[in-house]
């Protein structure tokens, strides 16, 4: 079996990200490769390893279908010093290196396995200030007296067409209004309504 290198882009879930800053960097990298390359990439979190991108990574560097992993920058891969440092220690064990553009990073050399650690522990501190500062400023808006969340009372959802057929034919097939809400991504007032 051949081996190929593995371009893996990530962004977060939030709305207005994509992956094109990262991907032009990383095609210009694929060009000047003699290597097969294969994409792969995830719209979700950086807290988990458990995505389904990085899942299909992980089958191909399993099968030792991989000899290099190559991202824009390793807070794409993760953003947990123990996950990164487990990866790390997986790819070494598979003779697998990882190659960051942005970081300067390459794990094949001294210099970089122990950038990588820093590199890991600075994205789980970042993470977890971020966690604070969120808490502080809910705190600081419960304190105040404001609230958060939700729509406007009485706010009408507007729902696509395909939601509200796909709500219906869950209905038809007997799912109950809670499993029918989170086959759709909507809340059960919303699901209640588009049966009404």
């Amino acid at each position: 079996m051949q081996k190929h290198v593995a371009l893996y882009v990530r962004v977060s879930k939030k709305r207005g990200q994509d992956t094109r800053s990262q991907k032009a960097d990383l095609e210009k990298w694929a060009a000047a490769q003699n290597a097969p390359v294969k994409w792969y990439a995830d719209r979700f979190t950086g807290r988990t390893m458990d995505r389904p991108g990085w899942n299909r990574l992980q089958e191909a560097l399993d099968g030792g279908g991989v000899s290099a992993i190559v991202v824009w920058r390793l807070d794409r891969l993760g953003r947990t010093a123990k996950g990164l440092t487990a990866l790390f220690a997986d790819l070494r064990t598979k003779g697998v290196n990882l190659v960051s553009l942005r970081d300067g990073l390459d794990l094949s050399t001294p210099a970089g396995r122990l950038m990588a650690h820093v590199l890991a522990s600075v994205a789980q501190y970042e993470t977890e200030i971020r966690a604070e500062r969120i808490m502080a400023g809910q705190e600081a808006a419960r304190a105040a007296g404001k609230a958060w969340g939700g729509g406007r009372p009485g706010r009408r959802v507007r729902l696509s067409v395909e939601k509200e057929t796909a709500i219906r034919q869950l209905r038809k097939q007997g799912k109950g209004v809670s499993e029918i809400a989170r086959v759709v991504g909507l809340s059960r007032p919303t699901v209640y309504r588009a049966l009404g």
